[in-house]
């Protein structure tokens, strides 16, 4: 019996199949994203195995990349979202101790690095890149997705960023 007078139970009931649907739909979203991270690792991990760039790691290959031209913070980096706090303290270190990045104390903040690419860093930034860009123009060659596809996948993940921001919001 539905609490609501106006509703019919056979509108309660597609509405409860139409939820249980979506549910499904949002967990095989969720599952998706996972693993297309984890495949996104998988593909630079071949990528430095094939150009004979063992050295590094897929996350740290990503790290460089996303770093780009800029000189950042550690918290820099968390605060846009790209990694979670020890990861990225740890792979900084080790990029910095590899010869992938310089690293400076702020002369403001004595307790805060800055870190920017080497040119060593950069050569492994431009490899990332340009397997991005190989895969960009594949997707399009070959009609997987074209730049409308594109922009709509980009701009449902987005909502989906701004909404699990706000519940984290709302937590604290």
């Amino acid at each position: 019996m539905s609490i609501h007078s106006d509703v019919t139970p056979s509108e309660d009931a597609v509405g409860t199949a139409h939820a249980a649907a979506f549910m499904h739909s949002y967990l095989d979203s969720l599952t998706l994203v996972e693993r297309l991270h984890r495949l996104l690792l998988d593909v630079i991990k071949d990528e430095f195995e094939r150009v004979g760039m063992l050295e590094i790691n897929a996350v740290q290959a990503l790290l460089l990349f996303n770093v780009g031209e800029n000189e950042v913070t550690a918290g820099e980096l968390k605060t846009r979202g790209y990694y979670q706090g020890s990861n990225v303290s740890y792979n900084l270190k080790k990029l910095v101790d590899m010869g992938f990045m310089h690293h400076q104390r702020s002369e403001i903040d004595r307790r805060s690095v800055r870190v920017s690419l080497t040119q060593k860093g950069r050569e492994v930034r431009k490899i990332v890149g340009t397997l991005f860009a190989t895969h960009a123009a594949g997707l399009m060659g070959k009609g997987v997705l074209d730049h409308k596809g594109i922009d709509d996948i980009t701009m449902s993940l987005r909502r989906v960023e701004r909404y699990w921001t706000e519940q984290i919001r709302y937590i604290y």
